[in-house]
């Protein structure tokens, strides 16, 4: 427990120091919301939204931004370069264990998600009067079971990656797709039915988001595929994992 708490103060340090990267991981999506929200249309409840602005329905998309980020790009390319630098297999020698710094990885990821989900909704409702999560109970259920899913996936592309390079080759991919599906660069609504209904099932699973946000309880079915996904990829992940 020592050794893990150390590597933890160390790897939050390293976190911190890299202003740029903190700021747009956490900050962006909320950037994003205010430069919409200053359109005075896009602030009017709106038919197509059931009665809500597109504001307040584009948000759950933008927290799939910081989730894609978080998860699909920063955490496996950080895990590779520590293994092509050969700090995983020096750490294995001692009483600090690779794995203490995954798990701290894996904090730091979910710290920096959970901080940009308040900031993102605390801006949403103080400056657009956006509601609040309307189920949050569901939407803490499919906020923790997305983020798991993809935070799996990330630690399947670190699993099979043995460079900093190579992680982002296949993670770039693989945050487009999620990106896409997440309504980050279209919004769903002008997507053909059938790639939205994909994007239900797709990582971080943005319809769950977005119907626990809006007072719908999210489906079932929605949650099962999101944990699914990162049992499965955590498995994988486990499997093929190498520490050098």
């Amino acid at each position: 427990m020592h050794a893990f708490g150390q590597i933890l103060k160390t790897e939050a340090k390293l976190y911190l120091r890299d202003i740029p990267t903190l700021v747009l991981t956490i900050g962006l999506p909320t950037l994003i919301l205010v430069v919409l929200g200053l359109i005075p249309t896009l602030r009017q409840p709106d038919p197509n939204f059931d009665g809500q602005s597109f504001v307040t329905y584009f948000t759950p998309s933008l927290l799939v931004l910081t989730l894609a980020m978080v998860g699909v790009n920063a955490l496996p390319t950080v895990l590779a370069t520590y293994r092509e630098r050969g700090i995983l297999r020096r750490l294995a020698t001692t009483p600090a264990s690779p794995a203490a710094l995954l798990a701290a990885q894996l904090v730091l990821a979910l710290v920096a998600i959970l901080t940009s989900a308040v900031l993102l909704a605390l801006v949403a409702r103080l400056a657009f009067g956006s509601p609040l999560p309307q189920r949050p109970l569901g939407f803490a259920a499919a906020l923790v079971l997305g983020t798991a899913a993809l935070l799996a996936l990330g630690l399947l592309v670190a699993a099979v990656a043995p460079t900093a390079k190579s992680a982002q080759a296949l993670a770039v991919p693989l945050f487009m797709v999620v990106m896409f599906f997440g309504g980050v660069y279209l919004p769903r609504f002008l997507l053909p039915d059938f790639l939205a209904e994909i994007g239900a099932y797709t990582p971080p699973g943005v319809q769950a988001l977005l119907d626990a946000w809006t007072g719908t309880a999210p489906h079932p079915l929605h949650l099962g595929i999101m944990a699914v996904i990162a049992v499965a990829a955590s498995a994988g992940a486990a499997k093929l994992f190498r520490w050098e």
